[in-house]
C-alpha cells in the first residue's frame, strides 16, 4: 500500500505538468506569432519559456507512462522547478512595465484582453513550477523511504555479515 501512494500521485502531478506547460506554450506562443514580422528587439524571455514549456510537456509525456519509473528522475524534476521559476520571473518582469496593476491581483482575470492573458500566462508558469517542485519532493521521498526500506531488509536477513571496510580480525 506504501509503494501504490507514490504511483496514485504521480499521474495528477505529470497531468498537470503537462496541462499547465501546453497552457504556458500556447499563451506564449500566440504572442511571438503575433510578433512574427514586427521589429521590437529580443525576445529572449519569450523563446526561453517556450522551449522551458516544450521540455516540460515532453518530459511530463514521456514519464506519464507507468513503466519509466515514476519518481526516480526527481533531479530533473528539481531542475525543471528551477526553469519554471526563471520563466516565472521573467514573464513578471514583462508584465511589470504594461500597466496592468500588481502582478498578483487575480480579481481582473476574466477577459480576452492583453492583461488578462499575461496574467494567465504567469499564474500557469508558477502553478507548473509548484507541480515540479511537488513532483520533485515526492520523488526525493519515494526513493529515499525505498533506499532505507531496501537496507534494513538486507541487514535483517545477514545479521552478521561482514563489511567491505572493516578490517580482518587477528
Amino acid at each position: 500500500m506504501a509503494n501504490a501512494i507514490p504511483r496514485f500521485l504521480s499521474i495528477p502531478l505529470r497531468l498537470g505538468e503537462l496541462v499547465f506547460a501546453a497552457v504556458v506554450a500556447g499563451l506564449t506562443g500566440k504572442y511571438l506569432h503575433s510578433l512574427k514580422n514586427a521589429r521590437l528587439g529580443s525576445q529572449k524571455r519569450f523563446i526561453y519559456t517556450e522551449v522551458v514549456a516544450a521540455l516540460s510537456m515532453l518530459l511530463a509525456l514521456i514519464w506519464l507512462i507507468p513503466i519509466t519509473g515514476g519518481f526516480i528522475h526527481y533531479p530533473i524534476d528539481f531542475i525543471l522547478f528551477v526553469a519554471w521559476i526563471v520563466a516565472f520571473g521573467l514573464l513578471v518582469d514583462f508584465i511589470g512595465p504594461l500597466n496592468c496593476g500588481s502582478v498578483f491581483s487575480w480579481g481582473d482575470n476574466f477577459g480576452a484582453g492583453t492583461c488578462q492573458q499575461w496574467k494567465a500566462d504567469v499564474a500557469f508558469a508558477f502553478l507548473s513550477a509548484i507541480f515540479w517542485l511537488v513532483s520533485a519532493l515526492v520523488g526525493v521521498w519515494f526513493v529515499h523511504r525505498s533506499r532505507r526500506a531496501v537496507t534494513k531488509e538486507s541487514v535483517s536477513r545477514n545479521p552478521h555479515r561482514r563489511r567491505w571496510f572493516r578490517s580482518r580480525r587477528v
